[in-house]
């Protein structure tokens, strides 16, 4: 449990999805690229993320489960021209669009930090929990997740007095919004107001603004103003600030591969932000003090390292006794120079206390860490009773989980097999065991349509 009995900072790990595979879809997404045509394999995947939520949930944080979308998207492909039953459909695609096909596969809804951005009732003018959907626009792929993301996370958020669901933001580049992993809050104490960081790649509007000019920068700024003023904060509660170009260049495509933040405690590379000091001051003057940033060189780490161990993509959580918590991918401690840091940082004065190493390594080769497959819910006692609780984990839920994805998921997805049209029907039926066991009622356009 976090340190404050009073409210707590619940992650909601997104469950890999049936139809796991690398299909190399996320330009500037340098693990992704590199692994195109890897043959996958679902069940570990699913099984490796399912063992990180049950280890954070017996050290006593609030751990929950997001589920997986429907895929092959069905409703996506049909909306592109392809017509007959789901097989024809399914046939016709691979056989003339193989790319929009792999497209409407992706289980790449695993990595809930894009899948909204979320703000605490402690900082909202109306005292609820916001939640606005991220539209993804930036990636075909991954633009095609918000209607059943909204869904989702209205049946496991669903009480109106603690929660308030928004739509997501116009599906046009100038606002690109890729949810909470360009988002974090500071608070000096969960359930008190605090701090909301925003971090953007460009300006959508400003075309002669500083930005990349290998990979896009997928977050805009003007999308994340507006998520902020839908969510009703304050112009003193929230830092705007814009994530160095040329570290979007060399494979940070996202802010969560270059920092994280809990609490009143940044970690991030000393690259990570243009105008970085100030930046880290104005985060400071906001919070009112009390607020420690640990800022790793180049020297240290190179940014080349940074993105090959995802050392910032690692979580960073609040112990009973208050000190920090860094969860970090197996990729940390192969490489060498990452762990010889990491070895230094426990024995500095720093809140960072603990390392805890977890092997994720389907999610990682497809360019995804701790960080990406988790979703940060501030609750305070009254909205986390008002949470789904079938959607939590502990024992049962964990061991009926497993059974589920043993009994449901392939060990192996080749690109033969990922055609094959019966997948979507295998797909289909793990899927309506699961909205069961974590009683989320019909929420797969499947389960609607009939």
């Amino acid at each position: 449990m976090s340190a404050h009995t009073s409210a707590v900072e619940a992650n909601f790990d997104g469950l890999v999805g049936p139809t796991h595979n690398y299909s190399g879809l996320s330009f500037g997404n340098i693990a992704s690229a590199k692994n195109h045509g890897v043959v996958a394999n679902p069940k570990l995947a699913a099984l490796q993320g399912l063992k990180k939520m049950k280890a954070l949930a017996d050290m006593g944080f609030v751990q929950g489960v997001l589920p997986p979308q429907e895929r092959p998207c069905m409703n996506t492909l049909r909306a592109l021209g392809f017509a007959g039953s789901d097989g024809d459909v399914i046939r016709a695609a691979v056989r003339s669009s193989p790319l929009v096909y792999s497209s409407a596969l992706s289980a790449s809804s695993m990595w809930s930090a894009n899948a909204a951005t979320v703000s605490p009732g402690a900082n909202t003018a109306d005292g609820r929990v916001h939640f606005t959907p991220a539209n993804l626009n930036n990636k075909f792929h991954r633009s095609i997740e918000h209607e059943q993301t909204s869904r989702t996370l209205r049946a496991i958020f669903c009480d109106q007095t603690y929660f308030a669901h928004h739509a997501a933001l116009s599906g046009c580049p100038q606002f690109g919004d890729e949810g909470a992993a360009n988002h974090t809050r500071f608070c000096h104490r969960y359930g008190e107001r605090g701090v909301e960081f925003f971090v953007y790649g460009a300006s959508g509007f400003n075309m002669a603004a500083s930005r990349p000019l290998k990979f896009p920068a997928r977050q805009t700024l003007e999308a994340s103003q507006a998520i902020a003023r839908l969510h009703g904060l304050e112009a003193r509660q929230v830092v705007f600030a814009q994530q160095n170009p040329q570290v979007i260049d060399a494979g940070v495509f996202h802010n969560d591969v270059i920092a994280v933040g809990n609490g009143n405690v940044l970690f991030c590379h000393e690259s990570a932000f243009v105008g970085q000091q100030s930046v880290l001051a104005e985060i400071a003057d906001k919070l009112g003090g009390d607020f420690t940033a640990v800022q790793v060189s180049t020297d240290e780490v190179s940014i080349d390292d940074a993105v090959k161990s995802y050392l910032f993509n690692s979580q960073l959580l609040t112990r009973a006794d208050g000190a920090m918590l860094l969860l970090v991918p197996e990729e940390c401690r192969s490489n060498e120079r990452v762990w010889a840091y990491l070895q230094k940082l426990l024995v500095q004065n720093t809140p960072i206390r603990e390392v805890l190493v977890m092997d994720l390594r389907e999610s990682m080769r497809n360019g995804g860490g701790p960080a990406c497959l988790r979703l940060r819910v501030e609750l305070n006692e009254q909205q986390l009773a008002a949470v789904n609780p079938a959607t939590l984990i502990n024992d049962a839920l964990y061991s009926r989980l497993n059974v589920w994805v043993e009994k449901h998921y392939r060990d192996r997805l080749s690109e033969t097999e990922l055609a094959d049209p019966s997948l979507l029907d295998e797909c289909r039926t793990a899927l309506d065991e699961l909205t069961q066991i974590l009683a989320l009622g019909s929420v797969y356009p499947f389960q609607l349509a009939r």
